[in-house]
C-alpha cells in the first residue's frame, strides 16, 4: 500500500491527498510530526528517494537557518537533527514499495503508481 508522510498543515501535502483519490488509490497517511521516523526508517526513505539526506531538509525553515545553516554537518548529523526536528523533513513523502519521491507537484506521484 502506498504511504504518506502528511502533514494535515500542509498545503502541498493534503492536495496530494485528493490527487491520489482522484485516481483512486489507497494509501495510509503516515503523520510524523507526530510520531517522527526512527533514524533506520529515515536512512531507508532517503535511500528510496535516491538522495542525500542534506536535500530532505527544509532548509527555508526557522530552525534550520538559527541553527544548521552555515555548519558543516555530516549525513549521520543530518539525519539525527531531522529526527529532532520532523517539521524539517520536505513533504509530502509519497512511498510506494522500494520507490519514493517527494510528491511535488502533486502529478510527480502519478509516476510511482
Amino acid at each position: 500500500m502506498i504511504q504518506v508522510f502528511h502533514n494535515p498543515r500542509c498545503t502541498k501535502s493534503r492536495e496530494c491527498l485528493a490527487f491520489l483519490e482522484e485516481l483512486g488509490q489507497k494509501y495510509e497517511i503516515i503523520k510524523y510530526l507526530e510520531v517522527a521516523p526512527t533514524v533506520a526508517e529515515l536512512e531507508l526513505i532517503i535511500q528510496k528517494l535516491g538522495i542525500q539526506p542534506i536535500d530532505l531538509v527544509r532548509k527555508k525553515e526557522k530552525i534550520w537557518i538559527e541553527k544548521y545553516k552555515n555548519q558543516q554537518l555530516s549525513s549521520d548529523e543530518i539525519v539525527a537533527i531531522l529526527i529532532q526536528n520532523p517539521r524539517l523533513i520536505e513533504r509530502p513523502i509519497i512511498i510506494n514499495g522500494d520507490k519514493a519521491l517527494i510528491g511535488r507537484p502533486k502529478e510527480v506521484v502519478a509516476t510511482i503508481i
